[in-house]
């Protein structure tokens, strides 16, 4: 299909290169091996494009998503003549390009908050002005700009004034004002709406768009440009959804903030106003995959925005491998391309089940060999569906091994990771009084605790210093030493009180620790120097606006507060504190674009746990090539460089390396090796875990885009979800017929990977290509 189409030279390079031989989608799409290939692909596009049209019209996109095309485009500029990069131009169709010159394009933002300081490190404003006013060196003078403090309101007035609440009601376009306020804010918005046309009509007055780079949200948005929206949508002022809040939660300090903010947004009409532009949208990860093949193999539709670039000749999506993982046409690779493995023949009747709503035992020869891939099979018989069904329950049957006598250490990215990945599974292995387990969190966690946790946390600490209910700060020598002991006893104190369900006593426990905390952080020597620490972290918090990146001390207290509920989690087991190690790795910033793994920082601190605790089973996540920059996949590359250097100097022949998924992806059956049943009892201890100790993660700041809510119950609804699968394939009889009460009692699975440790650094090496080749 792709031949269909006017092909760039830099277009005919990668698809050249990426071996795909069919393209079937209703857009056309060019694939690579990675996310900062991707970067690389999207980057010579761009200055392709921008050396043919010096003085043309670009729309460029924010967050994380767009690191490594920031970074290829300023090193190809920058080494335009170099060695290396003539190497690049002439591998990727810029050879005989002359090294474009950016000053004269005209940018246009894509979107922005409403309302948001443009002064505000997290403004789309600011990043515009920072990575691509600045960083390519483009005319502020001629770009094209939404900054909230210059959209003219009522009266002349800011939007502190008008909005004193930040809280846009867009009713009032409809209905009468209710007070003096409200008039202003209706004035406000029509003010808002005249100056969005305006913004459209500079935008047509250039002839449109001529490169538009952008991202695709979960629920299919491009720009805010959400599930739903017109396809013949202009500038505007509009509202959002939940999942466009839930990854804009990061953005802005939370769901809180980000479900009330509106935003301001290009339309899909003004991205293809121009029918010569070149329009291009990116995709890494697997956690993209699927919103990628509906908007790729759906005719033009509302419910899937981007579908709006079959306008586009030049219309392109350019996707990782990952992200394209759930294309017909990937599909159709995997199974008619390469060896066929017996994964394959899992995989294949797995679907079939679910395709036709099917238990296995009840699918017939006639329906394999009517499936497009299951009559691929070889020696395809009425003996296949058995073999599956076996495969199948010899991993439920490893997930029902009893372990003993040995040395667990589980591990994960994230506070919460272990727990929401393989709890039932631990508490399976604690019931052994000869297994012995570590816990160890690799990062420090501190962006997932708002600010507004923390001021109350500190001020009812302060409350229990006035009353005299943290008596531990009376003690002579708690400011020397005695802040450091009995943290065991905290944790028990805390627990005792979730039993007797004293919901004061418990926040007493957490303030304890907060106090603890506060000594370590802040040097603290005495009562009144902790209470002016108190003071001024209040303080600054108070000055701060949602989502802007805390002091290095403050991150540090909010690291601990999620420290000490690890702690209390596995505590409900007897662990006790001196078994959850906090490694706090360095290349976790809080930064947009944060560092990748370093091997003195990163790696030699997990060398050293290995080292000291000696494991004969390791846990950690293995997910699947990310989204690039994100902290489940540097933190698996780092542990992976670990065991790697471990096993220079120790025989790991004996070693097991679990790697398990949780509430952000999820192993398919086919993937694992590895099945545990999941009762209700797991259910409730996970939840009951979560709710009691992850205090900060309650509420849910920021939560899964699929769900409102608790991480625990996403987690419990994947559980559940591949029970649903197995069943189908098993037959519910299988499992409450069971001979086995564990597995009678399964109202969920938990799916992982069991493997050695050549079979876990081979899978870390597929993935570290993923981040080979960056600048």
């Amino acid at each position: 299909m792709l031949s269909k189409y006017p092909l760039s030279d830099v277009e005919k390079s990668f698809f050249k290169e990426s071996g795909v031989e069919k393209i079937s989608t209703q857009i056309p799409y060019l694939m690579v091996d990675n996310f900062p290939k991707l970067g690389l692909l999207t980057a010579c596009r761009f200055l392709e494009w921008a050396a043919a049209n010096p003085e043309g019209v670009i729309s460029l996109p924010t967050g994380k998503t767009p690191e490594f095309f920031i970074k290829w485009t300023q090193y190809l500029l920058d080494n335009w003549d170099s060695k290396k990069g003539k190497e690049i131009r002439d591998q990727y169709g810029l050879g005989s390009v002359k090294k474009p010159v950016l000053k004269d394009l005209t940018f246009v933002q894509i979107d922005e908050f409403y309302p948001i300081s443009s002064s505000q490190h997290n403004s789309f404003y600011d990043y515009v002005n920072k990575f691509y006013i600045q960083g390519f060196g483009l005319s502020k003078e001629k770009a094209i700009l939404i900054n909230s403090d210059e959209i003219p309101l009522a009266q002349g007035k800011s939007y502190q004034e008008i909005f004193p609440d930040l809280k846009v009601d867009l009713s009032l376009r409809y209905r009468e004002p209710e007070n003096e306020l409200e008039q202003l804010q209706q004035e406000s918005i029509y003010l808002i709406d005249q100056w969005c046309g305006d913004y459209e009509q500079r935008i047509r007055d250039l002839g449109g768009i001529g490169f538009f780079l952008g991202g695709i949200g979960p629920d299919g948005h491009i720009a805010f440009n959400t599930r739903g929206s017109h396809i013949f949508s202009v500038t505007r002022l509009t509202e959002t959804n939940f999942e466009t809040q839930a990854v804009a939660a990061g953005d802005l300090g939370g769901i809180e903030v980000s479900a009330n903010r509106l935003v301001i947004t290009i339309g899909l009409d003004t991205i293809v106003y121009n029918p010569e532009a070149v329009a291009i949208i990116i995709a890494a990860g697997e956690a993209k995959a699927g919103i990628v093949k509906d908007s790729l193999e759906t005719k033009l539709s509302n419910v899937f925005p981007a579908t709006v670039l079959q306008k586009l000749k030049n219309g392109r999506f350019y996707l990782t491998r990952g992200a394209g993982v759930k294309l017909t046409d990937s599909m159709d690779a995997y199974y008619e391309k390469g060896e066929w493995t017996f994964e394959k023949t899992e995989r294949a009747v797995i679907e079939l089940c679910k395709k036709l709503n099917k238990y296995g035992h009840r699918l017939k020869l006639s329906d394999l060999k009517a499936d497009k891939y299951c009559k691929l099979i070889p020696d395809l018989s009425e003996e296949t569906v058995g073999q599956v069904m076996k495969s199948i329950e010899t991993k439920l049957a490893k997930g029902l091994e009893k372990e003993t006598e040995q040395t667990l250490l589980h591990t994960g990215p994230h506070h919460d990771d272990i727990s929401l990945g393989i709890l039932p599974h631990i508490t399976n292995q604690l019931n052994e009084p000869t297994n012995e387990a570590h816990f160890s969190v690799l990062t420090s966690g501190f962006t997932a605790v708002t600010n507004s946790f923390v001021i109350d946390t500190l001020q009812h600490t302060k409350k229990l210093l006035d009353e005299d209910k943290i008596q531990m700060v009376n003690f002579e020598d708690f400011f020397e030493v005695g802040y450091s002991l009995k943290t065991d006893k905290d944790v028990y104190h805390y627990l005792t009180n979730v039993a007797s369900e004293n919901a004061d006593a418990r926040k007493r426990g957490l303030c304890h620790r907060v106090v603890r905390a506060l000594v370590i952080v802040y040097d603290v020597k005495n009562k009144t120097q902790l209470r002016e620490t108190i003071n001024d972290v209040i303080s600054i918090l108070r000055k701060s606006y949602d989502g802007e990146k805390n002091p290095a001390k403050i991150q540090k207290l909010k690291g601990m507060i999620r420290e000490f509920e690890e702690e209390l989690v596995w505590a409900h087991f007897g662990v006790q504190v001196k078994n959850v190690h906090h490694l706090r790795l360095g290349f976790y910033t809080g930064d947009i674009f944060t560092e990748q793994p370093d091997k003195t920082r990163d790696v030699e601190p997990i060398v050293d746990l290995f080292r000291k605790v000696n494991p004969t089973k390791i846990s950690l996540t293995l997910d699947p090539e990310g989204s690039g920059p994100d902290t489940h996949y540097k933190v698996l590359q780092a542990t992976a460089a670990a065991v790697k250097k471990w096993s220079e100097e120790k025989d790991l022949s004996d070693l097991r390396i679990i790697g398990y998924r949780n509430v952000w992806f999820k192993f398919e059956p086919h993937e694992a090796n590895v099945i545990v049943p999941v009762s209700l009892g797991d259910m409730s201890v996970m939840e009951d875990s979560f709710a009691n100790c992850y205090l900060s993660q309650v509420n849910a700041s920021f939560p899964s885009y699929s769900h409102n809510g608790k991480f625990s119950t996403v987690a419990k609804r994947t559980w559940v979800g591949q029970l649903n699968d197995i069943q189908l394939l098993l037959g519910k009889n299988y499992f409450y017929l069971h001979d086995r009460a564990k597995v009678r009692a399964s109202h969920g699975l938990i799916f992982f990977r069991d493997m050695n440790v050549d079979e876990f650094l081979a899978t870390a090496r597929e993935l570290e290509k993923s981040i080979e080749g960056m600048l």
